[in-house]
């Protein structure tokens, strides 16, 4: 399989090392001061690149018929119009906050606990993520799609970074040097606290998870998500 990396920072680098051990080629290293030539070459691209170069980069793949896989957050108001696009030149997407398949995982978990506590009111959620100090965005991707799924199956609506006010979930975004990402979700009473927790060791997993997703969407046609590539659809 030939793949293009839209983005060429850490994230890329380490895409670039598992792709080429699964015995794939890399036709085109793309950062911010250099083109889109080779994209046509590819079977898939693979975009870690960044907020403001998001958006171009993955429309592009899909006006050249290029699959596309996006790591990249921060540019997310710009989703459903990139959903659209994709829609409309019958390309192929996927968007994951977070493609490390232990999240993922992590992500069906939340929100099953989140069901199992939407009724115990006693409970007060909060969240707390850590990364290095180099992550532009905050909070991470991640927290937003954590903050999400416990939105979806209870009483709150929204999230902060700031002091929550009723039906709030409180994120405490933490920079740290040389954290690849830990996510914490609480749930507090008087009594007792309840708390899932992730921690990434390295950077691999999120890499290995991508190029597991790229090998996954070539061929297809749609919009999917790491749930499809994984099966983790409930039952």
């Amino acid at each position: 399989m030939k793949i293009a990396l839209l983005g060429y920072g850490k994230m890329g680098k380490v895409i670039e090392k598992i792709a080429l051990e699964r015995g794939h080629e890399i036709v085109l290293r793309k950062d911010k001061t250099t083109s889109f030539d080779g994209l046509n070459l590819a079977d898939v691209a693979i975009d870690f690149s960044i907020p403001s170069s998001a958006v171009e980069n993955i429309s592009t793949c899909f006006y050249m018929g290029i699959p596309v896989i996006s790591g990249t957050t921060g540019w997310l108001n710009h989703y459903q119009e990139m959903v659209d696009l994709c829609w409309a030149q019958n390309g192929s997407f996927i968007y994951g906050s977070n493609f490390s398949l232990g999240v993922n995982v992590f992500f069906e978990l939340n929100a099953y606990l989140a069901q199992m506590m939407a009724n115990l009111k006693q409970y007060t959620v909060s969240m707390e993520e850590i990364h290095h100090t180099q992550k532009l965005d905050a909070p991470s991707g991640t927290a937003i799609t954590l903050a999400e799924g416990i939105i979806k199956h209870s009483n709150y609506n929204n999230w902060t970074l700031e002091t929550p006010i009723s039906n709030e979930i409180h994120i405490d975004a933490k920079r740290i040097e040389n954290v690849p990402g830990t996510h914490h979700i609480f749930y507090d009473s008087e009594v007792d606290q309840i708390e899932i927790k992730h921690t990434a060791h390295s950077r691999e997993g999120f890499a290995f998870g991508a190029v597991i997703a790229a090998e996954w969407l070539v061929g297809k046609k749609g919009v999917f998500t790491m749930k499809d590539v994984l099966g983790l659809h409930q039952k």
